[in-house]
C-alpha cells in the first residue's frame, strides 16, 4: 500500500482505544476442535475440546451448492474425506473436489477422517488414524446446537470462533457466505462480545464490509479479528478497479500503522506464533515487539496454531507446554489456537 494512501486511510478512519473484550487470563482456542485427538471439525472433537476446558471453540465455514454452511477447514475435500471413492469425475480440472460443487445430501454421504497428505498418508501419523471409525459433514447450525446443548446440560459456557473461510472465493462463485454466516449466528443467539463470540477472517476487504455493513443492518455488534499470513501462502484474493481478483497484501497488518488501521475495523489480530519470533529458527526465544504494537492499538492478540509435534515445533521449545508458557507468560499474548486444549489449560495454570 503506498505510504501517501495508507497515511491517508488512517487520518480517515482514526485511531482504536482499548479492546471491547478483555479476557482475565489469556484464552485457550481449540483449533477445528480437539483436533490433536479426534479428526479435525467433527462433532466429536468440539464434545472432547469441550470436556477438555477450552474457552472457545473454533468453527471455519464454507457454503455448499445449495446454499448450506458447512463446518470444515478446505474449499475442498479430498484432504480429509473419502470424496475421491465415492463421486470419482466430480473433481475439478486441478484434480480437487470443491466443497461448493456439492450438495449438502452429498456431503453427508462421505466418511470424514484425519488430514492425510497428498500422497495419501496420514499428516500426523500419531494422531487418531487414518481410515477408522466413522465421522461426518456437520452444518454450523447443527454445532451451534451442540455446544448449547453441552452448556444447558453442564452448566458451563462455552465461547465460539467462526470463520469466514474465503469469502473471495464464495464471491467468485455468486455466493454471500458473511451474510450467510452472520444471519445463522443471530438466529442462534450471537449477537455482541457479551455472547462469547469471535467471528475471523484472513479476508480484510470482507471483514471491511462486515464491519461497514452488514453488522448495522443486522443489527449485530460482533468483535471481529483479522488472521495473518505470508503473502505466499494465497489466503485470501482481493479484486482490483479492473475487476481482475489478485492475491491480497498481509505485510502492512504487521507494521504499527497497519495495527492502528486495522484497529478501526477489527478487535483483534490472529497471526502465526512464528511472527511473534524475531527469529523462529533460532535455539533461544526472542519475541519482536508485534504484542506491544497490537496492545497498543487496542488489539487483542490470538496467534495460531500452537501442536505437541516435534517438527511443529520451534528449535527452543523441547515441548508443547514449554511453548505455551513462553507465548501465554513472556510474549503475553490474549489466547491461543491450539490442536490439544488439555496441554493448552495446563500450561495456563502452571503460572
Amino acid at each position: 500500500m503506498p505510504t501517501f494512501i495508507f497515511n491517508c486511510l488512517l487520518v480517515l478512519y482514526g485511531l482504536m482505544g482499548m479492546p471491547r473484550l478483555v479476557a482475565a487470563e489469556p484464552l485457550v482456542i481449540a483449533h477445528r476442535g480437539a483436533s490433536g485427538y479426534l479428526p479435525e471439525h467433527t462433532l466429536e472433537s468440539k464434545v472432547l475440546a469441550f470436556a477438555q476446558g477450552a474457552d472457545f471453540i473454533e468453527q471455519d465455514v464454507v457454503m455448499t451448492r445449495d446454499d448450506h454452511l458447512v463446518v470444515i477447514h478446505d474449499l475442498t475435500l479430498e484432504r480429509t474425506t473419502d470424496v475421491a471413492a465415492l463421486f470419482p469425475g466430480r473433481a475439478r480440472a486441478d484434480g480437487s473436489y470443491y466443497v461448493i460443487d456439492f450438495t449438502l445430501e452429498e456431503l453427508r454421504q462421505l466418511a470424514v477422517s484425519e488430514g492425510r497428505r497428498q500422497d495419501g498418508q496420514a499428516a500426523y501419523p500419531q494422531r487418531f488414524p487414518v481410515g477408522t471409525s466413522r465421522f461426518g459433514v456437520h452444518t454450523l447450525e447443527e454445532e451451534l446446537e451442540l455446544i448449547r446443548g453441552l452448556e444447558q446440560s453442564t452448566g458451563r459456557r462455552v465461547g465460539i470462533y467462526p470463520e469466514l473461510k474465503s469469502p473471495w472465493f464464495h464471491h467468485q462463485h455468486g455466493k454471500d457466505l458473511a451474510s450467510a454466516v452472520l444471519r445463522v449466528l443471530r438466529d442462534h443467539g450471537y449477537r455482541s462480545a457479551a455472547d462469547a463470540v469471535f467471528l475471523q477472517s484472513f479476508d480484510h476487504a470482507e471483514l471491511r464490509r462486515v464491519h461497514d455493513e452488514l453488522l448495522p443492518a443486522l443489527g449485530l455488534d460482533l468483535p471481529l479479528v483479522q488472521l495473518i499470513a505470508e503473502n505466499e501462502w494465497r489466503e485470501s484474493y482481493e479484486r482490483g478497479a479492473d475487476g481482475e481478483w489478485r492475491p491480497a497484501d498481509h505485510t502492512w497488518m504487521r507494521s504499527a500503522e497497519g495495527l492502528r488501521l486495522l484497529a478501526t475495523v477489527v478487535d483483534g489480530v490472529g497471526p502465526a506464533f512464528a511472527m511473534l519470533l524475531t527469529d523462529p529458527l533460532a535455539t533461544t526465544a526472542h519475541s519482536n515487539d508485534f504484542v506491544r504494537l497490537a496492545h497498543d492499538a487496542g488489539l487483542l492478540v490470538h496467534p495460531y496454531t500452537f501442536r505437541r509435534e516435534s517438527a511443529q515445533l520451534p528449535p527452543f521449545a523441547d515441548s508443547l507446554g514449554t511453548l505455551l508458557q513462553y507465548f501465554l507468560f513472556d510474549v503475553g499474548v490474549d489466547g491461543v489456537f491450539t490442536d490439544f486444549p488439555d496441554l493448552a489449560v495446563q500450561a495456563r495454570n502452571t503460572r
